[in-house]
């Protein structure tokens, strides 16, 4: 399939409103990287019956939310440099130990935006050709988590589906990716196949396929 750009406008969630559908899936005691972007959103709308232990490969293992002003920390931030808290029973860890919770496969999900996905599952998300690049631990989040979910916008600037047959851009992962929350939809990736689980409020199926520069299932 092309993916030749969409100029009409609709109307799908905010990116808080993605950040919070995706909170809504996560599940009680889990382990949890969040990226920069959209992933960074997640903190604020977890449901506050379920814990969740926030990593950042920085060294912090129980991050909790951002901090109030004047009370910033400026050793103490997020993988987006926000200045954030601790929870009761947190740990700060050298990069080391941070590195060794990732790849030890000590994460149940790890949060991240992308330029790309394809719809197999291969993410690309940290190089753009012509600007700087930026891997930070995005390939070693990829390789240790036991999932990796993307928060990111259905289609690019220009209104080219960033969900596609092939990634154009350097990839971070090869079939990596579980799960798609975007401004659109939910996708869940299963065995290489891309099937869409949900439309956001006010979007159809047929809304999303002129968006989505691959076929998928129905689920």
């Amino acid at each position: 399939m092309t993916q030749t750009a969409v100029s009409e406008q609709v109307s799908g969630r905010s990116r808080e409103g993605i950040a919070q559908r995706l909170a809504a899936d996560l599940r009680d005691g889990f382990v949890v990287n969040l990226g920069v972007g959209i992933p960074l959103l997640v903190p604020k709308h977890v449901p506050p019956d379920v814990e969740v232990i926030l990593h950042a490969e920085n060294g912090v293992l129980g991050m909790g939310p951002l901090a109030a002003p004047g009370h910033e920390d400026p050793d103490l931030t997020d993988a987006g440099k926000q200045p954030v808290t601790l929870i009761t029973g947190a740990a700060i860890v050298d990069s080391a130990v941070s590195f060794a919770v990732v790849r030890g496969g000590h994460l149940d999900v790890t949060v991240l935006g992308a330029l790309q996905v394809s719809g197999r599952g291969d993410l690309a998300n940290w190089y753009v050709p012509g600007q700087n690049p930026a891997v930070g631990g995005a390939m070693d989040l990829v390789a240790g988590a036991r999932e990796v979910w993307v928060a990111m916008e259905h289609v690019d600037r220009a209104g080219r589906p960033k969900i596609v047959e092939r990634c154009t851009f350097p990839l971070t992962g090869r079939g990596v990716v579980t799960r798609i929350y975007t401004d659109l939809a939910v996708f869940h990736i299963v065995t290489g196949e891309l099937r869409l689980a949900e439309c956001a409020p006010g979007i159809t199926p047929e809304v999303i396929r002129a968006r989505t520069g691959v076929p998928f299932v129905e689920a």
